[in-house]
């Protein structure tokens, strides 16, 4: 008797939930709304280019990283190649290249050397203890236990990394006597910013220094944008046996008494007739906004609590852009943050992250051009306010970011916004149009403690939350963690009859 499970939505975290699951042997069924996969780290097709929807920047391809090691217990191959620098930040007065040897970093703020060797060692460490599996916060007994286990074969590195949980970055850069150094803090703040959602002032030191050890674990491009590491975990599926729909909007999930007994879905943004799909299970990529519509009125009350009681998490403002190659500087770095000012906030137009094309991937624009995302962080609730009050007003106030965007660029790359023949802006509007995510909200909830980190728990006993709304978020990498736990989690509570479980699938 096969187990059926459904998964709401094609990116990295339920693509892995996914594909881990029916590599074991579970009936898996994927509903996507858009007509390709990778959510929030997908690619799209423009004018013969292809552009980065969201997301630019991935890691976690290393020795025992999340997406090595999912290559290996899969049977998953990706498509990427290794790039040195990772990206180069640009502050008011100097550049730092962040490359695997941090050579350029410890050159421009030296005092500093302390401070990284410290962060390398708990960095380790943290990396350490996610690879043999981490389930933060635990949600039962058999979790818990999973934790013990792993304290156990991590001790006792883990009781020495054990006080950074309770303390905020900033508190530890007293210790190193680093807490006045302004560009210091401003460098950390802006890598910070992309990582975890939050500053020096507040994320949680233990998943700090994991965010900032990203550089020296290596950065990544995949061949033909970021989509192509959800093409692979798709590829994977299929060759197991699992289905991916496309253009599948997913109304509502079906429940009576405590138990999600299906889905019903439609086959077009603006199609009102609906089909069920029945299934064992739910795994929901999205954020808790999002599932809380999907239940309706079976919705819980504790999810409805934290749906009222929850901040909304941050939005992007994207500028995608088609640029001619020759009119770039030579030896240009392909990622690059700009960070205006030292004082102020960020953000806004105020820091950018901008990434190119790699020169040597020819089907990410045509002949002679390359594909650009430039990013900044934003509110996602002052572009609705906008939107509702006056719509020549909202695109009065793209333009304006975009100018503003630009012209930052181009103090720091000099003849940057001249190269662009193409210029695509995009608000928390246009997310919340093509992800589905309401207001268009992406990144995860900021890390700010590790006891408010959301377990993928949802008050419906087969229904699981996956994607970087659950620990340990941001990333690639994050969401790939996160859902080998979700598939852990199903398959204990949803065990196979042993005469249909398939053996383990290792790689290499």
């Amino acid at each position: 008797m096969s187990r059926k499970v459904i998964v709401i939505g094609a990116g990295i975290g339920g693509l892995t939930t996914a594909v881990a699951l029916a590599s074991q042997g579970y009936d898996v069924e994927v509903f996507e709304a858009q007509t390709y996969p990778g959510g929030s780290a997908s690619t799209f097709v423009h004018k013969g280019y292809r552009f980065e929807s969201g997301a630019t920047v991935v890691g976690g391809f290393q020795e025992n990283g999340p997406h090595y090691n999912a290559a290996l217990q899969l049977g998953v191959s990706w498509k990427v190649k290794r790039h040195d620098p990772a990206w180069v930040v640009h502050l008011p007065d100097k550049s730092i290249a962040l490359t695997l040897d941090h050579a350029d970093v410890i050159s421009k703020f030296p005092e500093t050397a302390g401070f990284w060797r410290h962060q390398a060692s708990i960095a380790r460490q943290a990396w350490k203890m996610s690879a043999d599996g981490l389930p933060w916060p635990p949600a039962d007994a058999a979790e818990l236990a999973q934790l013990v286990r792993v304290g156990l074969r991590n001790f006792p590195g883990d009781v020495a990394v054990a006080p950074f949980a309770l303390m905020t970055v900033k508190q530890w850069l007293r210790m190193h006597g680093l807490a006045g150094n302004r560009s210091f803090i401003r460098f950390l703040d802006a890598s910070l910013l992309i990582s975890a959602q939050t500053t020096t002032a507040y994320v949680n030191a233990l998943y700090g220094a994991t965010a900032l050890y990203l550089s020296r674990q290596g950065v990544y491009h995949a061949e033909g944008g970021i989509g192509g590491i959800a093409e692979s975990l798709v590829e994977r599926l299929k060759a197991l046996g699992g289905r991916i729909h496309y253009r599948r909007f997913v109304r509502q999930i079906v429940v009576q008494g405590s138990k999600a007994t299906g889905i019903l879905f439609s086959s077009g943004r603006r199609a009102t007739a609906t089909q069920f799909a029945a299934a064992d299970w739910v795994v929901v990529n999205n954020t808790p906004w999002a599932l809380l519509d999907l239940l309706a009125d079976a919705a819980p009350s504790s999810l409805r609590r934290e749906a009222a009681q929850r901040s909304a998490t941050q939005g992007a403002f994207v500028l995608h852009m088609g640029v001619r190659q020759d009119c770039l500087p030579t030896s240009l770095a392909e990622h690059h943050q700009i960070v205006e000012t030292y004082d102020g906030p960020m953000g806004e137009g105020h820091t950018v992250f901008v990434s190119l094309s790699p020169t040597w991937d020819k089907t990410r624009a045509p002949e002679g051009y390359r594909a650009v995302t430039v990013s900044t962080h934003t509110r996602v609730d002052q572009w609705w306010q906008l939107f509702e009050q006056s719509r020549d007003a909202y695109n009065e106030r793209k333009q304006a970011y975009a100018r503003r965007i630009l012209s930052l660029i181009d103090r720091n790359i000099p003849g940057f916004s001249r190269a662009a023949d193409l210029v695509l802006p995009g608000t928390p509007l246009t997310y919340e149009f093509y992800t589905l995510r309401p207001l268009g909200m992406v990144g995860g909830f900021p890390q700010t403690s590790l006891f408010r980190a959301r377990n993928p728990r949802t008050g419906i006993r087969n229904v699981r939350l996956v994607g970087d709304s659950i620990f340990p978020g941001q990333s690639t990498a994050g969401v790939t963690l996160g859902a080998m736990r979700v598939a852990e989690d199903i398959r204990r509570h949803l065990p196979l009859p042993t005469s249909s479980q398939y053996p383990r699938i290792v790689q290499g």
